[in-house]
Parts: structure tokens; C-alpha cells; sequence
């Protein structure tokens, strides 16, 4: 979940400071150090993680309403992300959660007993106070997704510039018809690597074709995906 939430509805914000990458110098390894404001990515609740060893703690159902609020698609070089105007809600612990934008990593950030996907999907939302939390998708390599083949004709193909989109979309064809999940705290998976993220990643895989999944990365031409980082001590629930 890369960070650049408002203006860029971003990853989960990632921001304008000192440029990073996915490899060499400027690559995941090296983040902290690029810039004081960097700091969080050496912490101690980075995401993404191998979720393995889930403590059954029976898990309220998760309570979302997604409106066809998605209007434009943004390719700033780190992801393909959908922005959203208002209208769509998680609701958490209490709160009102605003459904800011989704994107993708190929392959996946988080793993799932050791198992990486081709492709993830993060939904990152925002309470009134900035507090965040992101629903993970995993994409299994099968049948052609319908929701994805609405979206990858209008995806654009040269960094930092974004297209309307043609019919406003929503996140909920995104989902699995199941929504049983795991439940974690985090952090962004880009810059600034911000911590104190809520994680609610879906048990149940969607799918999407061999052919979806090398669109998407014929228009990145990079892996996008941060290496997973160590639990610390975290619990995970399901």
C-alpha cells in the first residue's frame, strides 16, 4: 500500500519527498536513510507481512458501503491507482472510515503462509482525524476478472499522468463474495512507512488471468511490491 493518499489518494500517501524506488540505491532497503522523514520505515510495524499463526478472536463482520464513486486513475510511477470522490464507508472500531483510493502491487505485498499472489489490491480509507485503514485483495492466477477488464483499458501508461474514467467505478466489485479476513497493525508499504495503519486482509483470493496480471506490469515495466517485514511481536486475528 504505497503511500500518497490525498492529492494522490496515494498508496496509502506516499509522498513528494527524496525519490525511491522498488530496487538499488533508492530501493526498499535503503528508505530510512533517504530522508529524516523516512524514519518510520525502520520501525518495528511495517507492513507488508507473511500472515501466518492467526489467533482466532472472532472477528465482527466487516461493514462496508461502496457507492460507484470512482472516477479517475493515476499512474505516478509507483502504482495504478483509482481515486474516489466521497460517499464510500468502512465502518471500524467505532469510526467512519472514507474509502480514498485503491491500487495495486504485483506481486503481492502481503503473503499468506508463505504464499506470494501475482497480484494485490489495497483499499485504503481515512476517519475524519487521518487514522487509516487498508483492506488487502489477493489475486489468484485463473479466470479473467470482470472488474479488472473494465479498468485496464483506461489505465494509463506513462508515469505521473491520470485519465477520467469513462463510467464511475466501486471498490465492491473488487471483493470476494466471502469476507472473512485477517486483522493486523501496520504501516504504509511505501514512504514515509507511517505507522498505526489498520490491516484487514481478506481470506478468500479473487482471480485474474495470466494476461491481466502482464498488462499491469508491461505498463510499471517494474515489480512493485515491498519485501515483507518482520512481525516483531504482532498478533495477527482472524
Amino acid at each position: 500500500m504505497t503511500g500518497f493518499l490525498m492529492a494522490g489518494a496515494g498508496t496509502a500517501m506516499a509522498g513528494d519527498g527524496a525519490a525511491w524506488t522498488y530496487a538499488g540505491d533508492t530501493g526498499p532497503e535503503q528508505w530510512a536513510k533517504l530522508t529524516p522523514d523516512n524514519f518510520a520505515c525502520a520501525g518495528k510495524n511495517q507492513s507488508p507481512v507473511d500472515i501466518k499463526g492467526a489467533v482466532h478472536a472472532g472477528l465482527k463482520p466487516l461493514k462496508m458501503s461502496y457507492q460507484a464513486a470512482g472516477n479517475e486513475v493515476v499512474n505516478n510511477g509507483h502504482t495504478l491507482q483509482v481515486n474516489f470522490a466521497p460517499g464510500s464507508t468502512l465502518q471500524l472500531d467505532g469510526a467512519q472510515f472514507e474509502l480514498k483510493q485503491y491500487h495495486f502491487h504485483a506481486p503481492s505485498e502481503n503473503h499468506v503462509n508463505g504464499q506470494s499472489y501475482p497480484l494485490e489490491v489495497h483499499l485504503v480509507h481515512a476517519d475524519k482525524d487521518g487514522n487509516l485503514a487498508v483492506v488487502g485483495v489477493m489475486f489468484k492466477e485463473g479466470a479473467e476478472n470482470k472488474a479488472l477488464k473494465a479498468l485496464w483499458p483506461q489505465l494509463p501508461k506513462e508515469a505521473n499522468t491520470k485519465n477520467a474514467l469513462a463510467a464511475p467505478l466501486s471498490a465492491a466489485s473488487l471483493l470476494p463474495a466471502k469476507h472473512a479476513y485477517f486483522r493486523f497493525s501496520g504501516s504504509l508499504t511505501t514512504p514515509p512507512c507511517s505507522e498505526g495503519v489498520r490491516w484487514l486482509v481478506m481470506k478468500d483470493p479473487v482471480t485474474v488471468s495470466k494476461e491481466q496480471v502482464a498488462a499491469f506490469e508491461s505498463i510499471l515495466h517494474h515489480a512493485n511490491n515491498r519485501p515483507v517485514q518482520a512481525l516483531n511481536g504482532r498478533v495477527i486475528v482472524d
